[in-house]
């Protein structure tokens, strides 16, 4: 049976899971969405109480019910490179394509459902906040007038934005920043605003989560950096990632805030004070890990390949007898 993955085609972290898979000698299918009506094809038949349905890329064609797993690391949208892209293209190609893979009995990594309900940040924080994870006061508002309250309750604070990256083309990450005690609130009315009290860290933690294996990585706090700089992912060179153990009262609100997710994979961001708590700032369900395996050596990409590449239950394989080109 085939693994299914559906990403862009420049992605490294999903090489790295290929490779894997390879050396495994389980059968793998690359597609990226965007390229549906440009070189990626489907089909589906629903006939005398059974569906039937394949998709056909680079030559090679891949039954739907002959698949173990589909993971989602990082598609283009739906028909996005088609000869004459619409919305409405986009949106007949989603529901063709998404909908006939939820009629399969491959398993997630992650469900679309899930990942698109765990994106939203409001809802990260409630339910880390349920599943006993410390997270730090947060504000999302568009009243000046609520937000100059609250930098008056928590003077030190950080902004951040509510969805992620900025949706440019190529999309630019958009740095959390920290807010100056004599911020002009006026422009929160303008767009939602997410602000919240820093934490005083002395590391990052990312904290990647595979199934029921938790791998953590701890990066020291660069000591000479500027009071501004609050930002990991932009933070001058300083000391590298290393492994650290999870404490296991956490490992068991992140393994809580999984199953309640309905995740397979997160990539979780912690902020280290000085106590040693790990404070949730977030978990981003497609979140990248090669940085942290380059330089922990963590069997990140061997243990995702090794989630997708579990066997069905044999009782919820569906033979096909469509003559098909071997994958």
């Amino acid at each position: 049976m085939t693994v299914l993955i559906l990403t862009c085609e420049e992605d490294v972290t999903a090489d790295m899971v290929v490779v894997h898979l390879h050396g495994s000698g389980v059968p793998v299918v690359r597609l990226d969405p965007a390229d549906l009506t440009a070189g990626v094809s489907l089909s589906g038949e629903y006939v005398h109480g059974r569906f039937r349905g394949h998709l056909s890329t680079g030559g090679r064609l891949v039954s739907i019910g002959g698949l173990r797993s589909v993971w989602v690391r990082r598609p283009g949208t739906p028909a996005g490179r088609a000869a004459q892209p619409s919305p409405w293209l986009t949106e007949e190609a989603a529901q063709a394509l998404y909908g006939m893979l939820r009629g399969s009995d491959a398993r997630w990594m992650n469900h679309p459902d899930a990942a698109r309900q765990a994106r939203h940040k409001p809802w990260q924080l409630r339910l880390a906040q349920r599943c006993g994870l410390p997270v730090p006061a947060t504000l999302i508002t568009t009243f000046p007038r609520a937000a100059r309250e609250f930098a008056e309750r928590f003077p030190d604070l950080v902004v951040k934005p509510v969805s992620g990256a900025h949706p440019q083309d190529p999309p630019r990450a958009v740095p959390t920043s920290r807010v100056a005690p004599d911020t002009d609130f006026t422009a929160v009315a303008f767009g939602p605003t997410l602000l919240q009290r820093r934490i005083a860290k002395r590391a990052d933690i990312r904290l990647t989560a595979v199934g029921e294996r938790l791998l953590a990585a701890r990066k020291a706090a660069y000591p000479g950096a500027e009071p501004v700089e609050v930002d990991v992912r932009f933070a001058p060179p300083g000391a590298p990632w290393e492994p650290v153990d999870v404490p296991p009262r956490l490992a068991d609100s992140v393994r809580t805030y999984l199953r309640e997710a309905e995740l397979a994979y997160g990539a979780f961001d912690f902020a280290e004070d000085a106590d040693g708590t790990w404070w949730f700032l977030e978990c981003n369900q497609s979140g990248q890990f090669g940085f942290v395996e380059v330089e922990t050596g963590q069997p990140i990409a061997r243990t995702v390949a090794e989630w997708l590449a579990r066997p069905v239950p044999e009782e919820t394989v569906e033979v096909d007898r469509t003559p098909t080109t071997a994958c």
